[in-house]
């Protein structure tokens, strides 16, 4: 009888430890994006751009960082990106999540990646460099378009 008691509590912390173990999984995924991202503060914004090296524009750099930290490849433009993942609401933005924003009067012309507390890392556009921005600027704030969660499964 113990021996069954003893099984049904390790069954039950195994069922429990699931979610957990998730959200741990997640937490670091997003830290590897985040990481991988800080290291290239500083890169010139090229457009076309897709290496460091070379210099990066938005969806540039969103494509090399989630190559380099997922090993995961993406679409080459911001639009393409935005089709890909799964819409996350504002509120519900978690780090590693996509960022969009309308700045060449059209839709999803812009992406970066949210870091969390309402920041996000992008290039920006011609003379700039990659660097972090809030979102609560009036600038950014007017012009989202939304959230795409990345995850394995999705291309």
């Amino acid at each position: 009888m113990a021996t069954s008691a003893a099984w049904s509590s390790d069954l039950l912390i195994q069922e429990t430890d699931k979610p957990i173990s998730k959200l741990q999984d997640l937490t670091h995924r997003a830290s590897e994006l985040a990481l991988q991202a800080m290291g290239m503060l500083g890169i010139r914004y090229k457009y076309g751009g897709s290496t460091p090296e070379n210099g990066l524009d938005c969806s540039g750099l969103v494509q090399h960082i989630f190559k380099e930290a997922w090993g995961k490849d993406l679409p080459r433009t911001s639009v393409e990106i935005s089709r890909v993942g799964e819409h996350i609401d504002k509120k519900d933005l978690q780090p590693g999540d996509l960022v969009f924003y309308n700045t060449l009067k059209r839709g999803f012309s812009h992406v970066g990646i949210y870091l969390g507390d309402r920041k996000f890392i992008h290039a920006p556009s011609p003379g700039g460099q990659v660097r972090i921005e809030s979102m609560d600027v009036a600038y950014w704030k007017k012009r989202f378009n939304g959230g795409r969660r990345i995850s394995d499964q999705d291309q």
